[in-house]
């Protein structure tokens, strides 16, 4: 800013009105009269030059003002002519200068340009809004499950209470909140009880979920997305959430749509009426904390990494625990549950038949594979192929490791009884594989260095994985997902950047830059380019995400979409139609993020140094791996055929991770040299950040 000293002998820079003023911004001198700084009042420059405000002359006696000169070129230009030619220069940085410089009639034109640009109606890719619902009165009775069964083996009675009916009239979440503060969460830090925290959907039903309560919606043919179902108001925040919508199994009368919400130990049970309210099936105790809450098929799965797991079928109404191995992933194939465990193990339980052994009443778990090195199973994912004979499916299933190994193992259906045989081994990454997925075409594996993604395409005949000429490098990029170094970055469960889609289509990642941002891009998972980016319709932090595989309408010619749900700080849900920006794919940019992107979206947040956080334990995932993490910019794609760096930028790249690395290194100018993550299977972090904050704050490039 101007500076410090006023000046001895009367107006600085202010004498007759012939008299030249010069100016020396940011070590550039311009030249000007005063009455082309000084036509607008109550400016920055009338009070300058009447003596208002104090100022430095440099050793030429030009008034010395401590800004851009870059930006201020396009200012004095505005001054002088009373029109605007911005020069290449930012929109959001003209506009900061002006009105750090108080020149009304420049900052009304400049955010009328902005708003041109923007709408409260969203693009073409908008496809509905979904206010804050009301907040919900407190739940008074308190049922729990004190164990998983009675004496016996017989299931306990579950006792249930009626929850509050839905409430489809006023939309004020925030006016209810005044007079009923939430608790203060597990972390000591204030929580946001109208942010959304956690979205899931199923189908054509979508659960949202708020600090101390949830609600459901039910997309109808004719009158669209109805709200149909509000729990009461809990006493403890929600931190995992689950859905099921339809089970094809069969039907299971009130047990066909089924809502879960958990946090700690604690799981609460709902079952849901199609056409409204929903009533409570009990609290299930896991005895350790919930790190991933899911359905397969009828049946609710809780997991945690020590080795627990909880079972609860709706048909026998049984909840059942049991002990394995300390579990580092998992994934659903069918009615198969598997678990990829920290001793290089992966187990296997058919929870639709539910079997028990006789002896002693336990789970039926199995152990299907045992990784050659033993190293810890750090992400799972399993694809079933159509059926090859009639003894069953071709399985494959791929599998990351502690020390960044990726396998691909396969059992064929007239050899169930040998076991699944190693086929491929992929030994890419340095750090530990923290996802993973394998698809119809495509293998993706993402490792803890900056959310390093590699992925390959795959060979198939008839269906199934081949070895001629087997699976071929595709690309190489990263997903840069900066999450705080603080704990205020909301809840970690909502933010997972996939990848999303079903395994015979096109999957994609859903990247959000920094914590508090309002701005999502959407890009492939098998090359990193990008399909679209969303921004927030009325301005608001989007604090949680993910995808919905919709059904197609009844109606001729129609057929399945696929959404992108965003839940915002304020409490509302956006809806953006991502089948048609599929179906547009190419006139998107053809990487991630520009450079130009990536400043905007730092300029909204402090970059604290790389080594403030290492070492800490990773965030559950809520689909593949329990060791999730969001991270990384966009590197280049083997199809690019760029030139290859210089052997200092290689050197600096194999050190600090990408030229994107090397960037915040020098704007955050401090910070020892990264560790290397250690090679043992990172175990999940069981507590959560508080919500998002609009101020800037200090951020980490990763997390585990």
């Amino acid at each position: 800013m101007a500076a410090a000293a006023p000046a001895a002998d009367g107006v600085p820079g202010r004498g007759p009105p012939g008299e030249v003023i010069h100016l020396n911004v940011g070590g550039k001198r311009f030249s000007t009269s005063p009455q082309t700084l000084t036509w607008i009042p109550d400016s920055f420059f009338s009070s300058l030059l009447s003596g208002r405000i104090s100022t430095l002359k440099d050793e030429t006696g030009a008034i010395f003002i401590d800004r851009d000169p870059t930006v201020f070129a396009p200012i004095l230009n505005f001054l002088r002519t009373k029109e605007l030619d911005p020069r290449g220069i930012h929109g959001s940085s003209l506009l900061h200068e002006a009105q750090f410089y108080g020149l009304t009639p420049l900052v009304r034109r400049l955010q009328l340009r902005e708003e041109l640009d923007r709408s409260s109606c969203g693009n073409v890719l908008f496809n509905g809004y979904l206010p804050p619902p009301v907040f919900p009165l407190k739940r008074r009775n308190r049922h729990s499950l004190v164990g998983p069964q009675q004496a016996g083996g017989r299931p306990a009675p579950v006792r249930r209470s009626n929850t509050m009916p839905p409430n489809l009239g006023n939309a004020g979440l925030l006016g209810r909140m005044l007079d009923e503060k939430a608790p203060p969460s597990p972390s000591g830090l204030p929580e946001e009880p109208g942010m959304v925290r956690l979205v899931c959907g199923h189908h054509n039903w979508i659960a949202v979920a708020y600090t101390q309560f949830l609600v459901c919606y039910r997309l109808k043919e004719a009158s669209g997305w109805q709200l149909v179902f509000s729990s009461p108001r809990l006493d403890w925040p929600i931190e995992r959430l689950a859905l099921t919508a339809r089970v094809l199994s069969g039907a299971l009368g009130e047990h066909d749509k089924m809502v879960a919400a958990a946090t700690g130990s604690e799981i609460l049970l709902w079952a849901l009426q199609a056409e409204g309210g929903g009533s409570e099936i009990g609290v299930f105790h896991l005895g350790v904390p919930v790190e991933a809450l899911f359905f397969v098929g009828n049946q609710l799965i809780a997991t945690s990494h020590t080795g627990r797991i909880g079972v609860w079928n709706a048909v026998t109404k049984h909840w059942q625990v049991q002990e394995v191995q300390p579990i580092t992933s998992y994934d659903a194939a069918g009615s198969f549950l598997l678990l990829g465990c920290n001793n290089g193990s992966i187990y296997y339980v058919d929870v639709q038949k539910f079997p028990l052994r006789m002896k002693d009443n336990d789970l039926l778990v199995s152990e299907l594979y045992r990784d050659p090195a033993e190293d810890g199973v750090t992400a799972l994912s399993v694809y079933l192929t159509p059926k090859t004979s009639d003894s069953g499916n071709w399985i494959e299933i791929a599998y990351g490791t502690s020390s960044g190994g990726v396998r691909v193992i396969v059992q064929h259906p007239e050899t169930v009884g040998s076991g699944p045989q190693l086929f491929q081994t992929f030994t890419v990454h340095r750090s530990p594989v923290t996802k993973i997925m394998l698809s119809e075409k495509h293998l993706i594996s993402v490792c803890a260095d900056n959310n390093h993604v590699r992925t390959w395409s795959v060979t198939r005949f008839r269906g199934m994985i081949s070895t001629q000429p087997g699976s071929t490098p595709l690309a190489s990029f990263k997903i840069l997902a900066l999450e705080s170094a603080d704990g205020h970055g909301g809840c970690s469960a909502g933010n997972d950047i996939g990848p999303y889609g079903e395994r015979d289509d096109q999957q994609v990642f859903i990247q959000k830059v920094v914590p508090n941002a309002s701005q999502l891009f959407v890009r492939l998972s098998s090359t990193g380019q990008r399909v679209c980016s969303v921004r927030s319709v009325d301005g608001s932090p989007t604090t949680a995400f993910t995808v919905l595989e919709c059904e197609g309408s009844r109606r001729l010619g129609s057929r399945p979409r696929r959404y992108l749900l965003t839940g915002q700080a304020n409490g509302s849900l956006a809806m953006w139609d991502l089948t048609t920006a599929m179906d547009g794919l190419g006139q998107a940019p053809a990487g991630g993020l520009t450079e130009e992107e990536l400043l905007e979206q730092l300029e909204q947040c402090e970059l604290a140094p790389l080594a403030s956080l290492r070492g800490a334990p990773p965030s559950p995932s809520p689909r593949t791996s329990l060791t999730g993490l969001h991270s990384a910019f966009s590197s280049a794609s083997l199809s690019s055929r760029r030139g290859s760096p210089s052997p200092p930028q290689a050197e600096a790249r194999r050190r600090w991770g990408g030229s994107f690395v090397e960037r915040c290194q020098e704007l955050v100018r401090s910070g020892p040299e990264p560790r290397r993550p250690p090679t043992p299977a990172p175990r999940p972090s069981a507590g959560l950040g508080a919500p998002l904050a609009p101020p800037k704050m200090k951020l980490t490039e990763t997390s585990f």
